[in-house]
């Protein structure tokens, strides 16, 4: 048996990612592979990989002892950007990726967030998990970071970016993996939230399809692009998989705004004694995963926009189908003394605005759902200081979901204050 130290391996595997920077800078897959690891999580697949099973001693290792160092790295990194390492080791080679992948458990199983698929995944149960939002005003960018809050060295894991984008007749915020790509033809995009003209109501869209139950009839997909300018291995579409709403007031009352939500992606099952919500194993790698092989054009380049003919405005569900998740505003208390309304967000926010909300599972008696249950607070979000926001999320909602419903907040609602 080979002995070496938990450091020494962790030292070797650094030497290995700057090792894979080097190389990568004679390529343009290699360059998509530093902007990948510099900006989101973490890659689902590794970049030159015939080269690095060449040239690295590691590949070659016995699978007892790969099992047991990555078992190792794996339980002694928990937090960013130490847990960078657990990176590393799927980089390494494929059988380092598939270990790795086997060892590396859910949000919601560990409450940790590793690989791009863990932003779709659902989060943790009990304790939720703690993310801010940095908001550039100048450039309608809106950044999600992974920690309590923003820390000096500017050092914290950026999980999700999204820019604001306004229309005719909507505004839409394009979801990323990172903060300079935000097009529909990368395959750093991973979704968009889109609003009515009014901003009461706003459909969030995925790029890969609903997992498991909410098959097709209760996703509307849709694709835009020049057929010839649009790589078979990037994704262009979009899966409606729900809807935020916000009440109007037309009396002009003091007070909260009012959302709904919608979740078509997750059943109300999910959070019934028992219950499980999807969980997508990984990020599709190509169109062809999505949808049918793209019929070639000849000629002129024409701009395709093809909407499912199963699919209409709103998700319908089939016989049989699981009912959706419902969110609700958690109802706040009037303060007498501070003359303002007021939500118990256990220090995590800090400045009083019409932003800041908490959403909890909204039920009916025959859902069975515990009282306990009833009150968890799924999702809750508000400010902390100038354009700084927290958000913090748990079980059902993944951290796409939860990012995409926040973001609603951020465009104008003239009738609805």
């Amino acid at each position: 048996m080979i002995q070496m130290s938990l450091k020494s391996i962790m030292r070797e595997l650094k030497e290995l990612k700057d090792g894979i920077g080097n190389m990568s800078k004679r390529g343009d897959q290699s360059k998509l592979w530093r902007s990948r690891t510099r900006s989101h999580v973490a890659p689902d697949e590794a970049p030159l990989e015939s080269q690095l099973s060449e040239q690295s001693p590691w590949a070659s290792l016995p699978p007892e002892l790969l099992l047991d160092i990555i078992q190792r790295v794996e339980e002694s990194e928990t937090a960013w950007p130490a847990r960078a390492v657990v990176v590393f080791c799927a980089a390494v080679c494929r059988s380092w990726r598939e270990i790795t992948k086997e060892i590396v458990k859910t949000p919601e199983q560990c409450g940790r967030l590793t690989f791009p698929i863990s932003l779709k995944q659902p989060g943790p149960r009990e304790s939720p998990i703690q993310c801010y939002i940095r908001r550039d005003r100048t450039s309608s960018t809106y950044l999600l970071f992974y920690g309590l809050v923003p820390s000096e060295g500017e050092s914290d894991k950026l999980l999700l970016a999204a820019r604001k984008v306004r229309r005719a007749t909507c505004t839409d915020f394009v979801i990323s993996l990172v903060a300079d790509d935000f097009s529909r033809a990368s395959n750093t995009y991973v979704g968009k939230l889109r609003s009515n003209f009014l901003g009461t109501k706003f459909t969030v869209y995925d790029s890969q399809p609903p997992c498991g139950s909410m098959i097709q009839s209760t996703a509307r997909l849709s694709r835009r692009f020049h057929s010839k300018q649009v790589s078979p291995r990037l994704p262009a579409c979009n899966y409606s998989i729900g809807t935020v709403t916000y009440e109007l007031n037309v009396l002009r009352t003091r007070g909260p705004r009012r959302m709904h939500c919608i979740l078509h992606s997750i059943p109300v099952s999910a959070i019934q004694e028992g219950g499980t919500a999807p969980t997508p194993s990984a990020l599709p790698q190509s169109l062809d995963e999505q949808l049918s092989p793209l019929h070639s054009s000849k000629g002129k380049e024409q701009i395709v926009d093809t909407i499912s003919p199963s699919i209409r405005a709103t998700p319908v569900f089939s016989p049989g189908s699981r009912e959706p998740l419902a969110l609700k505003n958690k109802a706040p208390r009037w303060h007498e003394q501070l003359q303002c309304w007021c939500l118990n967000f256990k220090g995590r926010v800090t400045v009083a605005s019409v932003k800041n909300f908490q959403l909890v599972a909204a039920v009916e008696p025959s859902h069975n759902v515990s009282p306990e249950e009833q009150e968890k607070v799924i999702l809750q979000f508000g400010k902390i200081g100038k354009d700084i926001f927290t958000m913090d999320y748990r079980y059902p909602l993944s951290a796409f979901q939860a990012f995409a419903i926040s973001l609603s907040c951020f465009d104008t609602k003239p009738a609805c204050e």
